[in-house]
């Protein structure tokens, strides 16, 4: 069995410097650094980036997904080390731009550098491989002895060990010694591997506060090809006062405007309330149950195929890669 790791840099590969923390480490040094060895198991190691994920670009997307793609036949798993901050994104990115991989692909990182003591990032290497190992095909994250699909995670602590959860959707598993413990096996669409990398990073996300100036909403999409407004509770956009709905209807005429919501849980439902259906009918693509990472990055590979509104919010309707229930 050959498997392979993709370091892309963050914490995981990060070192104490004069000005905080900073991506220094190979893959190779933190697998040393980590006592993984492989036991039986070939395991190459391929420096693609060496970044805080903060710097993490759609570009790099493509990159990362790049090497993927061009291992998919030489492994039989791929793990992607990475930053925790924008490990959602990338995990979603990937999942929108691989299609039908025929192996596990896992993403994971650390709270605490390799170099620290009691890092946390021996134990989420350790239920990466293992899952890479043992897992089924798709495009997952690994965190404290979970794995979470690709597009269902988001980064819920700042500094806590247990930060990623699955939202709206439960977890595929879990690493329970060397064993695999399956608790959800995912629906994902079959076929032959692909790879499209096509992405309009031209987005931009509002999040809807009391007394969001029309005018500048309407300055903010002037200057982008399409918006992500993550609203209140199940959704809706306000008129009374300043008229924040009329704005965004004019927008929405001419470019894709995508309501996710503030609340963590449960998603967007815009037939649930008067001030949700007015957004409707102004022309607001709903994006369900999604995370806040994937609509954003699904809208982004949205708009790489078609800037039509109409043709945008077919693709965001439909699930692609798990990242939306059919109850919305």
């Amino acid at each position: 069995m050959r498997i392979l790791i993709i370091g892309t840099g963050g914490t995981i590969a990060s070192a104490k410097t004069e000005k905080g923390y900073k991506a220094t480490l190979s893959v190779g040094e933190i697998l040393e650094m980590a006592g993984i060895k492989g036991d039986g198991v070939e395991i190459e190691a391929k420096d693609i980036l060496n970044l805080d994920s903060t710097l993490i670009q759609p570009e790099d997307w493509i990159t990362i997904g790049k090497a993927v793609f061009e291992s998919l036949n030489d492994y039989d798993g791929i793990v992607i080390t990475h930053g925790t901050d924008t490990l959602a994104y990338t995990s979603s990115a990937l999942s929108f731009m691989l299609r039908n991989v025929p192996i596990p692909v896992v993403l994971t990182g650390s709270m605490l550098p390799i170099t620290e003591p009691n890092s946390d990032a021996p134990r989420n290497l350790k239920t990466a491989l293992t899952f890479a190992m043992k897992g089924f095909p798709g495009i997952y994250v690994a965190f404290m002895d979970k794995i979470m699909l690709g597009t269902r995670v988001s980064k819920v602590h700042s500094l806590g060990l247990n930060a990623f959860q699955s939202i709206n959707y439960p977890d595929i598993a879990y690493i329970k010694g060397e064993e695999v413990v399956i608790r959800h096996k995912p629906e994902l669409p079959a076929g032959e591997p692909s790879f499209d990398p096509r992405i309009d990073p031209e987005v931009v996300h509002v999040r809807l506060t009391p007394g969001l100036s029309p005018e500048v909403f309407l300055a903010v999409a002037e200057k982008v090809h399409g918006i992500v407004l993550e609203g209140y509770g199940a959704g809706g956009i306000p008129y009374r006062g300043r008229n924040l709905l009329e704005a965004v209807s004019k927008v929405a005429r001419e470019k894709p405007v995508v309501m996710t919501t503030q609340a963590l849980y449960g998603g967007v439902d815009l037939t649930r309330y008067e001030v949700g259906r007015r957004a409707l009918e102004a022309g607001v693509i709903p994006a369900g149950d999604m995370t806040k990472e994937a609509t954003l990055v699904k809208l982004m590979y949205a708009l790489g195929r078609s800037r039509e509104v109409e043709e945008v919010r077919r693709i965001m309707e439909k699930n692609l890669a798990g990242e939306l229930s059919s109850a919305f």
